[in-house]
């Protein structure tokens, strides 16, 4: 009678090079982030010409805008415990089809009530998708190329930024805006029989859900064939018996890291969403023309692509911490010298390209803390939880940038403001750092 023989996945996974499917996965994921990016970037482009055909105020067209945003936080909220309890791909796969549905539903609004209903229901989908995405694709790459790799994905969201600025310059004018909903909403839904056939679910989840041997070892053999003998016992040595999902995000232990991520997140959205959002308005209302503000914003966006990359290659090298952290306090003083040099175009698009590369480079790279951060059984509702508390941020920037354009303030008035919230979000990453970090 044969002996079964133990597998420790955690221990497969870290001593070996990204495989095949390893890199599909990544391949994947990006796709996915680059489908919610664009989705959320558009709109940015798309408020000064609604602001034009519907003869809205910016207060009116604020509160669509920020109808997103409750929606991203509370679909973050409710789908890292779904996650953690149901899987990551199943969640991932219903919040692609949801915010897919509801973007291309998005382009056929006749007015700010439908625009506002639409936009509420495409932010549900989306919350899930960046902390769900970041999540199962930490869970399949070697703990030394973890922060690279979830940084790798989540600049996704810059390069389809910097896409959405492009095509918008090219697609409004000529096709109206519509067109360019209808384009990521099609894109969006063509995905998903693609990542239902070719990506699985977690196998660090399926081994901590005690899932049947014979699904974790056609995984294992995808991942590493000939080292899961056909009777073998699953194990995941890196995961602590304890508690269930929620307790152990708000424990004592770690408490105190997921207040200073939230805090961190929350100042870092906060900034970086009301740029997003707003920059095409704050630039054209300064006197430039339409094309002009969009190639500045789309120029911020690749900057972040930039340094997403850069930004995760330091935290597998060096301090987890230190790199996303010092980036940010690196983006108060770009606000400055943004706010000082605004009225020139050559030093705006540096100075755009340098503030993407740190403060879009700080959150990408962030986003792979928390799945260091968090046990497997937790991780999906930390990173979740994470995202619901920048999201806040995010909301509240929709209020602002509306606030600020209804009082007049010019562009770089409104980047002097945003020198603080960089700053203490540098300084909630320093905080936690210095606390202790735990390895996953």
């Amino acid at each position: 009678m044969n002996t079964p023989v133990v597998v420790d996945v955690c221990a497969v996974i870290d001593r070996r090079s990204l495989g095949r499917l390893q890199k599909l996965m990544l391949v994947l994921g990006f796709c996915i982030i680059a489908l919610e990016g664009f989705d959320l970037a558009v709109m940015g482009f798309i408020v000064p010409v609604l602001r034009q055909q519907w003869h809205l105020s910016h207060r009116a067209l604020g509160s669509a805008l920020s109808a997103a945003q409750f929606g991203l936080v509370f679909g973050a909220l409710i789908a890292g415990p779904l996650a953690d309890r149901f899987g990551r791909k199943t969640v991932l796969l219903c919040s692609v089809a949801g915010f897919g549905a509801c973007t291309l539903l998005t382009a056929t609004a006749g007015g700010l009530p439908m625009l506002t209903i639409f936009r509420f229901l495409t932010g549900v989908g989306v919350g899930s998708v960046v902390p769900n995405t970041a999540t199962l694709i930490s869970e399949y790459v070697p703990k030394r190329l973890r922060s690279r790799s979830v940084a790798f994905i989540i600049c996704g969201v810059a390069f389809s930024s910097a896409c959405a600025g492009f095509l918008s310059a090219w697609l409004i004018p000529a096709f109206g805006w519509r067109c360019l909903l209808a384009v990521g909403g099609l894109a969006t839904l063509s995905m998903i029989p693609v990542l239902a056939v070719a990506m699985p679910e977690s196998v660090r989840f399926l081994v901590a859900t005690e899932a049947p041997s014979a699904r974790i070892r056609a995984i294992m053999e995808r991942m590493a064939p000939g080292e899961t003998p056909a009777r073998s016992v699953f194990v995941a040595s890196t995961e602590p018996a304890g508690r269930g999902e929620t307790a152990l995000v708000l424990s004592r232990r770690f408490r105190f890291g997921s207040l200073m991520l939230w805090l961190a997140y929350f100042a870092a959205l906060f900034a970086s969403n009301t740029l997003s959002s707003w920059l095409p308005s704050f630039i054209k209302e300064s006197g430039f023309g339409f094309q002009y503000a969009a190639t500045v914003a789309a120029v911020y966006q690749t900057g972040g692509v930039v340094g997403a990359l850069a930004m995760g290659w330091a935290m597998d090298r060096h301090d987890l911490h230190k790199a996303p952290a010092f980036a940010c306090i690196a983006s108060g003083a770009l606000f400055l010298g943004l706010g000082l040099g605004f009225h020139s175009e050559l030093f705006t698009m540096l100075q755009a390209f340098a503030l993407g590369f740190s403060l879009i480079g700080a959150i990408c790279s962030v986003n792979a803390l928390p799945t260091a951060f968090y046990p497997t059984r937790a991780r999906a509702t930390g990173s979740c939880w994470m995202h619901g508390a920048g999201r806040c941020g995010a909301v509240l920037s929709i209020f602002s940038g509306a606030q600020m354009l209804s009082m007049g303030w010019s562009a770089d008035r409104v980047f002097m403001a945003l020198i603080v919230p960089p700053m203490v979000a540098g300084g909630a990453l320093l905080a936690k750092g210095w606390c202790g970090e735990r390895g996953g």
